[in-house]
């Protein structure tokens, strides 16, 4: 795959402004307390969406220790490994992808001291594509709103999904009420997140993602909210969309 012009502000699909801005926070990564306090909060439900669906695709009992046990994950924009080490605890064999090198180096001494084994690389879903990888699953998992191109690079992570395997994402919807929770009230008000984490402009909705998935030749399977819970401070699958949301397709045998 020809990768696209260089200019100042992206590489490929990369905007480099993003890929700086969480690179300064990758010493951050696995402080609870910290800038990634919310998304601590939200992996258990995730992990739990990604679990319950690869089993239920193929054949797994989702109680077992291991329900995951020897099949492919690859985690775009794994950052310091906050989804990649459950997983692969789980029994899968993540490969964890991430263009900032400080993320990278996180996520790799934080595995050797937990003893949990995850291929990190510091490189793209591109060049994984381009040199014929293909992954049971592919998670682009808060990572859609952050890269220059959209579409494009879903229909790359679309591609590196083998034949019956399954591509994951979760991601912001561009809503008003988006707007007020996810940046006036998350990063202004309440400080849960860095100020400039998110660019309601760069959000995507349902529909937008759905397409992107559909010409990348996946058949969407699934749509659901996840929603905040303030008395328990804990996120749960939901049927409102309007913030966040996390989608799961299918590519056929």
């Amino acid at each position: 795959m020809d990768r696209a012009p260089t200019d100042p502000v992206t590489d490929g699909f990369i905007d480099r402004g993003e890929v700086a801005r969480f690179g300064a926070l990758a010493a951050t990564w696995w402080d609870e307390a910290g800038p990634m306090r919310v998304l601590h909060r939200f992996n258990p439900v995730r992990l739990a969406y990604i679990r319950d669906a690869l089993c239920h695709r193929f054949g797994r009992d989702p109680q077992t220790p291991f329900p995951l046990d020897g099949l492919t994950i690859c985690d775009v924009g794994c950052g310091g490994g906050v989804l990649a080490e459950p997983l692969a605890r789980l029994g899968a064999r993540v490969t964890g992808l991430d263009p900032a090198e400080q993320n990278i180096a996180v996520a790799r001494a934080h595995a050797a001291a937990s003893g949990v084994p995850v291929d990190y690389r510091g490189e793209t879903i591109e060049a994984v594509v381009a040199s014929g990888e293909a992954f049971d699953a592919v998670l682009i998992m808060e990572v859609v709103e952050h890269v220059s191109d959209m579409p494009a690079f879903v229909r790359t992570a679309c591609a590196a999904v083998r034949p019956g395997g399954m591509l994951f994402a979760a991601t912001l919807n561009r809503t008003l009420r988006s707007f007020a929770l996810a940046i006036v009230g998350a990063e202004y008000v309440l400080g849960w997140l860095p100020r400039g984490t998110h660019d309601w402009e760069k959000f995507v909705t349902p529909d937008e993602l759905g397409r992107a998935i559909r010409s990348g030749g996946l058949d969407l399977s699934d749509t659901t909210g996840v929603a905040y819970n303030p008395l328990t401070d804990g996120w749960r699958t939901s049927r409102d969309k309007a913030v966040n949301y996390m989608v799961a397709a299918e590519r056929r045998p």
